[in-house]
């Protein structure tokens, strides 16, 4: 596409010097997997950033942020043959230099189109393997679950090389929880049991991980939200990672812990629509 980016409406790709968003990471962002014109999961996307706008006490224009998301899904589907990825950014927009931000912000809205990374085709046929990253999460109730624009812990992981056989990182916080993959959800399983470790205190929420919760749920599985910890792993059959874009792939190791491909994933991606 000669130009797939979006601010407030209008085809361009430049914000204001003085977001807030720039200066501070103060706003939200989501990423979507499209389908010609229809985001899969949409009003789930939509909730969780006005659940995260709350939070922040950040007003979301929601009604025009809809009407944005179609105009560009009508444009995705023009130019995209396959599923395609939708980012939206929402910053508190500009508000000069401090940290206090305006009595009345006037939000900024960036929405982005880009093609799904197409090795993730191959991970959901073959799983992946995580390494332990040796960067950690920082416990922050007030901010965690959201997916806020603060990413600097990720890119922070994102720097180290991973060793020769790993995919991604496992990543933990400062008291030793595992909490996710670097851009991924987890689910540990154990028989009829599965396990998704807390995000109390740390860690994104994301939306696949919501769809997944539900599905195990319907499904009859016995399902535990609670702390993991990587002196646990020995104990797992199978581990699934989950995000908006791949759905849910095997995680085959992690460390040198070994786990099988679970029977479930086939069955995951056909009910929620995502075989790439």
């Amino acid at each position: 596409m000669s130009k797939a980016i979006w601010v407030n409406g209008q085809q361009e790709d430049s914000v204001s010097a003085f977001d807030r968003g720039l200066a501070y990471g103060d706003g939200l962002f989501a990423t979507m997997r499209c389908r010609g014109t229809e985001v899969l999961f949409l009003e789930s996307h939509l909730l969780r950033l006005a659940q995260g706008a709350d939070r922040l006490g950040l007003p979301l224009p929601e009604a025009a942020l809809t009407e944005q998301i179609a105009k560009a899904c009508e444009q995705g589907a023009k130019h995209f043959s396959q599923d395609y990825c939708l980012k939206v950014l929402i910053s508190r927009g500009t508000g000069g230099r401090g940290y206090m931000p305006p009595q009345t912000p006037a939000p900024t809205c960036v929405l982005s189109l880009h093609e799904i990374p197409a090795h993730y085709l191959q991970w959901q046929a073959d799983g992946i393997k995580l390494q332990v990253s040796q960067v950690t999460l920082g416990q922050q109730p007030l901010l965690a679950g959201m997916k806020h624009l603060n990413r600097l812990e990720q890119v922070l992981i994102r720097t180290h090389q991973l060793d020769v056989g790993f995919d991604d990182w496992l990543v933990c916080d400062t008291a030793g929880n595992i909490i996710e993959a670097s851009m991924a959800n987890l689910f540990f399983i154990q028989g009829g049991t599965i396990v998704t470790p807390s995000l109390e205190q740390a860690g994104v929420a994301g939306v696949m991980r919501e769809q997944l919760l539900l599905w195990f749920v319907l499904a009859g599985f016995n399902l535990e939200v609670r702390r993991v910890w990587l002196e646990e792993l020995a104990h797992f059959d199978h581990v699934l990672a989950c995000n908006s874009l791949f759905g849910a792939v095997a995680v085959n190791g992690i460390a040198e812990h070994s786990f099988g491909h679970s029977p479930l994933i086939k069955q995951l991606l056909h009910d929620l629509k995502i075989i790439l």
